[in-house]
């Protein structure tokens, strides 16, 4: 069915017009509509007038029918059939308990040609007024925008895309993250010295030394770790899918890296070590080579959650009185600030796995003496 828009008087009102066939007489007959707005707005109403008559004829794509009753819930179950896997385990996760948890009984069900950009945005205020946060809405409109936007691909642009147009209610922003004070690391590393935690004690203080994410130390393995020069080996990152966990090599080259540690550093990875092992004599199994360090297993086989590591500080954090707004990555911003003085931009770069600047990655080998300095640096301040 045709339909066609023409600019009815500037800047902004537009006449829609759509073909719907001819009277007994042969005579064309069309159908008008006026809309206020942009162009592309103009455009994706067209779109959904179109899908809204009776006489569409409703197209049909490798077996599944696209049109006016398709809705949201099947836009997405058929993403998830043809093009889910391309996402990573953690963001297929997350995507699909949003889905179940805040769309599929609420917008999932209504068909998208008659959801209009104002009905997308009086669901996003309902969201934030239920409590989903700023972080969970943006994935929603994620979700719901990458699932029209195939919808209207599959169907031949006979659906429109009603969350393109949709802006998210402004909520208050999160504060960024803060470096912590050399002070407050010092001490947060004397309460668990002190503690019967040695798991979470040398996590953190790995965190606080190289700056490693908090999957990359998860998925540190033994021969990860080269006792001897105090060099570590990044090459590899846990991650968290609908299957459980995984452990996977990072998304960039940069992340693929050295890290030399601190005396002190490495004692205690080698005081972990030694308590895997004795774990594992008790367990009457082997400690192998490529075991997890930090692995709750006995044998370390399989690699430890990350958000283990994220409750149990925080509960260290509480029952201590820490500061609510030091988080485990708190320490990647510490790690990167205390260097500043210490070492070249690039080196900063190269430790850190960023790939801000991308000649960053193949200069880490030639600055590896400039890399142990800066592990030095941190050594004594942290003493």
């Amino acid at each position: 069915m045709a339909g066609s828009i023409r600019l009815r008087r500037p800047p902004n009102v537009w006449e829609l017009r759509i073909f719907v066939g001819r009277d007994p007489s042969g005579k064309i007959r069309h159908r008008y509509f006026t809309f206020v707005g942009p162009k592309r707005d103009a455009e994706r109403e067209l779109a959904r007038q179109l899908l809204l008559l009776d006489e569409i004829p409703e197209p049909v794509s490798e077996g599944s029918k696209w049109g006016k009753r398709t809705t949201f819930n099947d836009a997405i179950a058929a993403w998830k059939a043809n093009g889910w896997e391309d996402l990573s385990p953690k963001t297929q996760l997350s995507y699909q308990q949003l889905w179940d948890s805040h769309i599929r009984d609420r917008i999932g069900e209504r068909p998208i040609a008659q959801t209009g950009i104002y009905e997308v945005e009086q669901y996003f205020r309902e969201l934030s007024d239920h409590g989903l946060g700023e972080s969970g809405i943006r994935q929603v409109r994620a979700i719901l925008h990458r699932a029209c936007k195939l919808a209207g691909k599959w169907s031949n642009g006979m659906i429109p895309n009603p969350v393109s147009g949709a802006e998210r209610p402004k909520g208050h922003r999160r504060e960024p993250v803060r470096a912590p004070s050399v002070e407050e690391v010092r001490a947060i590393l004397a309460t668990l010295a002190k503690g019967d935690d040695l798991r979470l004690y040398v996590f953190v203080r790995l965190a606080i030394a190289t700056g490693m994410r908090r999957g990359e130390i998860g998925a540190l393995r033994l021969n990860d770790i080269n006792f001897v020069t105090g060099e570590l080996r990044v090459d590899e990152g846990v991650v968290i899918g609908a299957g459980g966990i995984s452990v996977k090599a990072p998304k960039t080259k940069v992340s693929v890296r050295k890290l030399s540690v601190d005396a002190k550093t490495l004692g205690l990875l080698a005081q972990l070590r030694d308590e895997q092992l004795d774990l594992a004599t008790r367990a009457e199994c082997e400690l192998g080579e490529d075991a997890f360090l930090f692995s709750f297993v006995p044998g370390g086989t399989t690699p430890p959650y990350p958000d283990v590591f994220t409750k149990n500080f925080a509960s260290f954090r509480a029952r201590h009185g820490i500061a609510p707004d030091i988080h485990l990555h708190s320490f990647r911003h510490f790690a990167a600030t205390v260097l500043d003085s210490v070492v070249s931009e690039r080196q900063k770069q190269a430790r850190m796995g960023w790939s801000t600047t991308h000649m960053a990655r193949h200069y880490t080998d030639a600055v590896g003496e400039e890399d142990q300095r800066a592990a030095e640096r941190i050594g004594e301040i942290l003493r």
